[in-house]
């Protein structure tokens, strides 16, 4: 049985992902979107010392083992940056891996969503970030205007819905975005992305270099699909990135 979980953007409360759960769900897929930990909650920033990236990739690692645990094949589904705690947290939980010890599922695919994916020693991010989003005392970034974070990060839809999307945008741990990606999760398995061509926050280029750096690194083809959209294609776009799911899943399946 294959298991998709969505690993979501910075600032991106579950919700976000909703339209897109409910079309893959229709189809018979198990599919969630998870609430990672450098994503505040809807009321400001989770107390405590603001999480890293691998504080991410170890609550996406358990959700996969509880999974793998159960039968599971699992599809990994990654926005904006979680394409990196989603790469890091692959390490020793692909199928391949898991069938060498004797136990059962694993991951089976990456599917990057116009994404960040780095290179291996180097981090999410390390572009200058105002004024779109700028960082609190306390660890956590923010967007200080919501007329430029509509304008940029829902660039395909009118202002007013916009506004309205950018209004949801939590705070999210800026310690996230520097840490250090240590293992090429993939290099290990099978790697599909959609490539947003109306992004103005990950640039088409950007996404294009990634997908060069990943069949370098990998050795392997990614299986590379486009849509219109801007940055947040399952607010704007749903319908195009419920058709990719549906393609790279069915594609995983018939390769078993």
């Amino acid at each position: 049985m294959l298991s998709i979980l969505i690993i979501p953007a910075a600032s991106a409360l579950p919700p976000t992902y909703d339209k897109v759960v409910a079309g893959v769900s229709r189809h018979g897929y198990s599919i969630r979107a998870l609430h990672t930990p450098s994503v505040g909650l809807a009321t400001g920033p989770r107390p405590g010392k603001p999480p890293n990236m691998y504080d991410d990739a170890a609550f996406i690692a358990r959700h996969i083992t509880d999974l793998a645990e159960a039968g599971h094949d699992v599809l990994l589904v990654t926005h904006s940056y979680g394409g990196t705690p989603a790469t890091e947290s692959v390490k020793g939980l692909t199928k391949i891996e898991r069938q060498k010890l004797g136990k059962p599922g694993g991951v089976v695919g990456l599917a990057y969503m116009t994404s960040l994916v780095p290179e291996v020693g180097k981090p999410a991010s390390t572009g200058l970030w105002s004024p779109l989003m700028e960082i609190g005392d306390d660890g956590w970034f923010y967007y200080p205007n919501d007329t430029i974070t509509a304008k940029v990060v829902f660039s395909d839809v009118p202002l007013e819905q916009g506004l309205i999307w950018a209004k949801k945008l939590v705070t999210h741990s800026a310690a996230s975005f520097t840490s250090l990606l240590t293992y090429p999760g993939y290099a290990d398995v099978p790697v599909a992305y959609l490539v947003a061509e109306g992004d103005l926050s990950i640039t088409p280029g950007k996404q294009r270099a990634q997908i060069e750096m990943i069949e370098q690194v990998s050795g392997n083809k990614v299986d590379v699909t486009t849509t219109s959209a801007g940055h947040v294609p399952p607010v704007t776009a749903p319908d195009d990135v419920v058709n990719w799911i549906l393609s790279v899943a069915s594609k995983l399946e018939t390769s078993r």
